[in-house]
């Protein structure tokens, strides 16, 4: 019997046992029930359903439209992904299309597919795969290669070019066949990603010689790794993943024959090691990919210089050089601080421009998936706060309320006087395909899979993380089986009822985030002040004797609150955005009177501004409607001698941040000058 054959075998038993009895805590997003270094474990995959609300609404959208669209999408001709596979396998005819990234773009799609699979088990979905599956082993190298672009034309060599994204490819194939495993117990894409995972580490290990060491820049490879390893228990895989880390900063900065110059340095995370880090540079998917996959090597490890660097570059990305909507990646173009050149990046501190805002999508979705697991790792409420600020702004911004169309940047503010990107990434309308495709499928594997976000698992109880209508079936860390069914119309209204369904006799924990934004937030037990002290920005923590039928009630002030930027951001001195909940707010040119635009809106401090729920509009939000200020004289001059401006008051609605532009071309702002005296 050979290798491949006895590895067969093993996963065949595990998969058997995976949908037995065994612990039921390893079919999590992330099977870190056995990490060492994580207080806050994953729930298994399904055993959270969102059944009403927000979340529930998304979720179905992306069940019935999201997916399903974009499947056509990648396997047809537009998206062209599927055929690259076909063409390669040798099963069609063509010429290979799209980015050297787009594998990775298609495994994702798997990944999304598979949660959607998980909640309604729609048989369709899993043969569909299967068959996608079969293509992707025909076209994978017998020694265990896949990058289907390189293999497609002759002229490409096998890391050639660290842009090939072959480590890319790779780490998203790695999660989608982990994904896959757990939820069918199927064996045959957790095969391929075997084969490639062992190619990869003969190819790297112990340690490669010359410019191998500059490969693997995006960084994904590490996260599905080290999944990898939790899959498989083989520990070659956790230390290839380590490799990768230890790599980054050790073989110099030049340019060379597979690193051209615009794709080196702090550009790609490679002029610091990380242990020595102690700012976020270079492109922000890159460097939030590379934390993420540090955070899961930590998680295993426990090595304290990881940690450390680790909660030094969070809070400089989060408090230094993030976005009031959660959003990261100041510039299209720019300079790191060490003057390196960066794209889809990191700039200086403080320096956060509006209008030529890059924010890519992709990065602030990956900015949650750092915060996730730092929370995993810490089981503190902040990482959950910027989780959840990314997810009601900055990550479903670059989706349409349809679920068909995508942004790929998000700027904070839009005007078509003036500025016109002129390049195939920023749009003021969304597309319904992006040659660049790899945050689409990115965007809609998160909303499919959130509530696996929902809850986590605590050494002695479950912490709640996110707010919405939910049902919780799952075990407990102990065995213990736990029901819990969560009622809530957030974030438009901020009450939550917790009602305990089944849970074991003994004392256990129930953790309740209290968002940093919720002062003055209430918790009862029964109805009765439940006697804890409520610390906005902090777990609460409940232990008792519970049974079933007890009702925790939270309520959450949902204050309309204007915010100011720290003083050194001068890109919003005396400006404001408006934020209530978790939700930020835009003003919207579609909302204002004929001919005025976003740079003509001014917001009077005094404005009485007044929450309104529309159910029927723009797929069911809140609203915010005060007086606001609209200069009405106007000059073309660059600059113009200070008078008296002239000014006409009109009461206009907000709309939340995600919600712009679904109605048409339009102009767009989330920061509003300040009007201080009319």
């Amino acid at each position: 019997m050979n290798y491949y054959t006895m590895r067969k075998v093993f996963l065949g038993v595990l998969g058997m046992l995976t949908l037995g009895v065994a612990n039921a805590q390893e079919k999590g997003i992330m099977n870190n029930t056995k990490s060492p270094s994580v207080k806050f474990k994953s729930i298994d995959i399904g055993d959270c359903h969102w059944t009403s609300g927000f979340w529930a609404d998304k979720f179905k959208k992306a069940e019935e439209v999201m997916v399903p669209y974009m499947g056509e999408v990648l396997t047809g001709d537009v998206g062209h992904a599927l055929n690259n596979f076909k063409i390669v396998a040798g099963l069609k005819e063509g010429k290979h299309k799209g980015m050297k990234w787009h594998d990775g773009d298609f495994y994702k799609w798997m990944e999304a597919s598979m949660y959607i699979y998980a909640q309604n088990k729609d048989p369709k979905i899993l043969k569909e795969l299967d068959e996608y599956i079969d293509i992707i082993g025909k076209a994978q190298a017998p020694d265990g290669y896949i990058q289907t672009q390189v293999q497609a034309f002759t002229d490409r060599e096998r890391f050639g070019n660290r842009q090939y994204h072959e480590m890319y490819n790779a780490g998203h194939l790695f999660t989608a066949a982990c994904i896959h495993n757990r939820i069918t117990g199927k064996t045959n894409f957790l095969d391929i990603a075997i084969k490639q995972a062992d190619f990869l580490y003969k190819t790297f290990m112990p340690e490669p010689k010359g410019d191998l060491k500059r490969f693997g820049f995006n960084q994904t490879q590490i996260m599905g790794l080290v999944e990898l390893y939790r899959t498989t228990q083989d520990d070659r895989y956790l230390k290839l993943a380590e490799l990768f880390i230890n790599l980054r900063g050790k073989s110099g900065v030049e340019p060379s024959s597979v690193a051209g110059y615009k794709f080196i340095g702090d550009m790609v995370q490679e002029r610091t090691p990380l242990r020595k880090a102690k700012t976020a540079e270079g492109h922000a998917v890159l460097a939030l990919y590379f934390y993420a996959g540090a955070a899961d090597v930590y998680a295993e490890t426990g090595e304290q210089a990881l940690i450390d660097a680790l909660d030094r570059l969070w809070s400089n990305v989060v408090n230094k050089k993030m976005y009031v909507t959660g959003a990261v990646g100041q510039t299209h173009h720019g300079v790191s601080s060490h003057v390196d050149m960066v794209h889809e990046g990191f700039i200086n501190e403080y320096m956060m421009p509006n209008l030529t805002a890059y924010n890519e999508t992709c990065a602030n979705i990956c900015n949650s998936m750092f915060s996730y697991r730092m929370l995993g790792l810490h089981g503190e409420a902040k990482y959950a706060d910027i989780m959840e600020l990314v997810l009601f702004n900055s990550a479903l911004s670059g989706i349409s309320i349809e679920g068909k169309d995508y942004f790929y940047a998000n700027p904070l503010r839009v005007s078509h006087k003036g500025y016109d990107p002129g390049n195939d990434t920023e749009f003021d309308v969304r597309q319904p395909y992006i040659p660049c495709f790899c945050c689409p499928p990115n965007l809609v594997r998160t909303i499919a899979k959130l509530s696996g976000w929902a809850y986590s698992l605590t050494s002695n109880g479950v912490a709640v993380n996110l707010f919405g209508g939910n049902e919780l079936s799952t075990k407990m860390l102990d065995g213990s089986k736990l029901k819990l069914t969560q009622e809530s119309q957030y974030p438009w209204q901020g009450n939550v009822t917790l009602t305990v369904d089944k849970c074991k006799r003994d004392a256990f924990d129930i953790l309740v985030r209290i968002p940093e934004w919720a002062k003055g937030t209430t918790v009862k037990v029964n109805g009765k002040d439940a006697g804890y002290k409520v610390i906005p920005g902090q777990y609460l923590t409940m232990n008792k004797k519970w049974r079933k039928g007890d009702v925790i009630t939270l309520d959450m002030p949902m204050e309309i609150k204007l915010l100011e930027g720290n003083p050194l951001i001068e890109e919003v001195r005396n400006q404001a955005a408006v934020k209530r909940g978790p939700v930020v707010y835009c003003v919207e040119s579609p909302d204002l009177p004929n001919n005025t635009e976003v740079l003509d809106v001014y917001l009077p401090f005094d404005s009485k501004l007044t929450a309104n729920y529309k159910p029927d509009f723009l797929g069911g939000v809140t609203t915010i409607s005060g007086a606001l200020a609209i200069r009405k004289d106007k000059n073309e001059a660059m600059y113009n001698e200070v008078s008296k401006p002239t000014w006409e008051t009109k009461n206009v609605q907000l709309v939340p941040y995600f919600s712009w532009a679904n109605r048409g071309v339009s102009e767009m702002s989330v920061w509003l000058p300040v009007l201080w005296n009319k």
